[in-house]
C-alpha cells in the first residue's frame, strides 16, 4: 500500500510538472527590452544622467506572475548587483531593488520554467549577458544613429538594427501630445528563442502602457501614456541629455 501511494504521488508530481512545461503552456520567445532613459524621464520627471540604452527586462512571451511564492532575494544575485545598477537601473528609485523584485515576480518566475533560467541568478545573469552581447548602443552608433537634435527616419533605425542582427526588432516611441510632427525613440525589443538564438519580434500596433512594460509598481494608476510602436512616416527624435 505504501509503495502504491508513493507511486501515485510520483505520478501526480510528474503530471503537474509536465503541464507546466508542456508546449501549450511553455513560453517560446524571450523579449530583451531596452529603453532610452531620457525619453522615459521626459514623461516621469526623473533625472537619470544616463546616456546609454539601459535594460528594461527579459520577458517570456507567455505567462505573468507565475509563482508569487518564489520570493525575490537580492543576496542571491549579490555578485551581479554592480552590473545591474549600471545596466539595469531603476530610473525612478536608484537606490531601491523594487524594480528588480517586480521584474522577477512578473517575468522571471515564468522564464524559470526553462531549466536554463530556473533560478534568480540564472535569470538576471542571462539577461545581463544578452544585453552586453547585443551592445545596442554601439550598433546604433555604427550606423550614425546617435542622440542629437536632428531627426531620423524610422526606416533608418529599423534597417540598421535588422542589418546588423539579422532579425526584426520591435521599436517603440512616445508620441508628442503637443505636436504630430515627431515621435521620440523610447524602447527597443530584440527577441530570442528558447535556445537564446536571435529571432524576429512580432510587430504589434496596440498601445503599450507602463502597466504592460513594467513600471506600474512605481507610477500612479491614473497615468495612461506610454510607449507604442513607432509610426513609419513620422520623424524620430532620439533625445540627448539636456
Amino acid at each position: 500500500m505504501r509503495l502504491h501511494i508513493l507511486f501515485l504521488v510520483s505520478v501526480c508530481a510528474c503530471v503537474s510538472w509536465a503541464a507546466v512545461i508542456s508546449p501549450h503552456h511553455m513560453w517560446s520567445k524571450l523579449i530583451l527590452t531596452h529603453h532610452w532613459p531620457e525619453t522615459f524621464c521626459s514623461m516621469e520627471h526623473c533625472h537619470p544622467n544616463i546616456s546609454y540604452w539601459t535594460l528594461h527586462g527579459l520577458w517570456p512571451d507567455k505567462g505573468m506572475n507565475c509563482n508569487s511564492s518564489w520570493h525575490f532575494n537580492s543576496s542571491l544575485i549579490e555578485d551581479l548587483l554592480p552590473d545591474m545598477k549600471k545596466s539595469w537601473p531603476d530610473l525612478l528609485k536608484p537606490t531601491s531593488v523594487s524594480f528588480w523584485k517586480y521584474e522577477w515576480y512578473k517575468h522571471g518566475t515564468c522564464a524559470a520554467q526553462a531549466e536554463s533560467l530556473n533560478s534568480q541568478h540564472k535569470y538576471f545573469s542571462k539577461a545581463l549577458e544578452l544585453y552586453h552581447k547585443l551592445d545596442l548602443n554601439s550598433v546604433l552608433g555604427k550606423f550614425g544613429i546617435t542622440p542629437s537634435d536632428k531627426y531620423y527616419s524610422f526606416s533608418h533605425i529599423e534597417e540598421a538594427i535588422e542589418n546588423f542582427y539579422g532579425v526584426k526588432p520591435k521599436i517603440q516611441c512616445v508620441h508628442s501630445s503637443k505636436s504630430a510632427d515627431f515621435q521620440s525613440l523610447g524602447q527597443i525589443e530584440i527577441c530570442f528563442d528558447s535556445e537564446f538564438t536571435l529571432m524576429d519580434c512580432e510587430k504589434q500596433s496596440t498601445k503599450e502602457t507602463f502597466a504592460k512594460v513594467g513600471w506600474d509598481h512605481l507610477r500612479g494608476a491614473d497615468k495612461a501614456s506610454g510607449f507604442s510602436v513607432c509610426a513609419h512616416d513620422v520623424p524620430v527624435y532620439y533625445p540627448p541629455l539636456p
